[in-house]
């Protein structure tokens, strides 16, 4: 019997790119919040409360996160901590997902990435520019216009991680002007932001967990190889319930 992380997208639509296919698997994991893993195709969605990643980290936007965040935890630093959690998640936790399920990923690069901020200035959505995906030898979807096929997983492993760190720079630097975060907390984040779709994501899928693990742990060695010590684990913070809170608020539709 197939794995749920290796069933075969053959009977779905011929003409539905990777990326659509990937996001209505991950769409599918969690139906009371369909938007926690998936992302979207710029080119179907309109631009209000959107903004692009590569333009709006120097304007107001984190700024308004984490005055927003302040009202949950009093500590600046842990207000901080909690709006770099969300980004993260966006940029690794998103993509790290569609990896340990599908061997596939998305450009989490800092040029094709946008946000979508809810109400509350929230994080409820994620959107890529390019729909091009880059996935494994043997993925159902190679060969179609919109896939490159990489050598091997832990190619794929290596260019995921050094796509995000092209997010990942910008961000840190953006969030440190609200209030400091050390790199290695931050790291420590972006680990635990892997780890977290490692584990979470075959238990959703219903099975896996060998495959994800496998994968999870080679995008943390990647990480590391280009110098982001993803390994530390970092203290707890105070009013960490504050923190998963207002971070799972963030996620609802």
């Amino acid at each position: 019997m197939a794995s749920p992380l290796s069933v075969s997208t053959s009977a779905l639509a011929v003409d539905a790119s990777a990326l659509d296919l990937s996001c209505s698997r991950l769409r599918s994991l969690n139906p009371d919040y369909p938007r926690m893993y998936a992302v979207a195709p710029m080119e179907n969605e309109g631009k209000r409360r959107w903004w692009k990643l590569s333009t709006g980290l120097d304007g107001d936007r984190v700024p308004q996160m984490w005055a927003r965040a302040l009202d949950d935890v009093e500590d600046p630093h842990a207000a901080a901590i909690q709006v770099a959690t969300a980004l993260v998640h966006a940029v690794v936790g998103r993509v790290a997902a569609s990896v340990v399920l599908d061997g596939r990923a998305w450009d989490p690069g800092f040029e094709n990435l946008w946000i979508h901020m809810d109400n509350d200035c929230g994080i409820d959505w994620v959107g890529v520019q390019d729909e091009t995906m880059r996935a494994l030898p043997n993925d159902d979807t190679a060969g179609s216009s919109r896939t490159v096929v990489v050598p091997c997983e832990r190619a794929l492993l290596v260019w995921t991680a050094h796509r995000c760190i092209t997010s990942l720079v910008p961000i840190h630097r953006a969030v440190s002007r609200c209030a400091q975060i050390d790199w290695v907390r931050f790291s420590g984040l972006v680990g635990e932001s892997v780890l977290g779709a490692a584990a979470h994501v075959p238990v959703l899928a219903g099975g896996g967990e060998v495959v994800a693990q496998r994968r999870g742990q080679g995008m943390l060695d990647a990480f590391v190889a280009a110098g982001m010590p993803v390994r530390v684990r970092p203290r707890p913070i105070r009013a960490r319930a504050g923190v998963a809170a207002a971070f799972e608020r963030s996620l609802r539709n």
